[in-house]
């Protein structure tokens, strides 16, 4: 009786480079906004982005953190190769969080503002199909 392995294909090398391509510009973005969002007095920040003056600044700093937290969790985890599927759910949550800024940006009728939550959804979908199931990143062995 003879025993067949089935082996999953290597991930392509242009699949591997626009995976963390992706991850490094989600990483900066999403980085970039949350610190922004968090040490930006809130007067300084309504005058970059209106609706942060309409709102509380408790929901303005917790944006923030949440776009910090993707940012760090996109990138972090699959670099260092320790509990590399945080990178899956980061990218998970990155692809929530541009859904309903899509939604909020709309209801305030701010389309011309949703180019870059458009491109931020699409990059975080491929993350998430890329690092979930085409080329995850295997844990570090200690």
């Amino acid at each position: 009786m003879s025993a067949t392995t089935f082996e999953t294909p290597t991930p392509g090398r242009a699949l591997r480079i626009g995976l963390w391509a992706a991850q490094g510009l989600i990483f900066f973005v999403f980085t970039s906004a949350g610190l922004v969002k968090l040490l930006t007095p809130i007067p300084q920040l309504a005058a970059m982005m209106p609706w942060a003056g309409q709102y509380s600044e408790t929901f303005v700093r917790i944006i923030g953190l949440i776009d910090l937290a993707g940012g760090i969790g996109i990138l972090l985890p699959a670099l260092t190769r320790i509990l590399p599927r945080l990178t899956v759910l980061a990218a998970l949550g990155c692809t929530v969080l541009q859904v309903f800024a899509l939604a909020f940006h709309l209801s305030r009728g701010e389309a011309d503002v949703t180019l870059l939550n458009v491109v931020l959804l699409t990059l975080s979908l491929f993350v998430l199909w890329g690092r979930g199931r085409k080329a995850p990143i295997a844990p570090r062995q200690f």
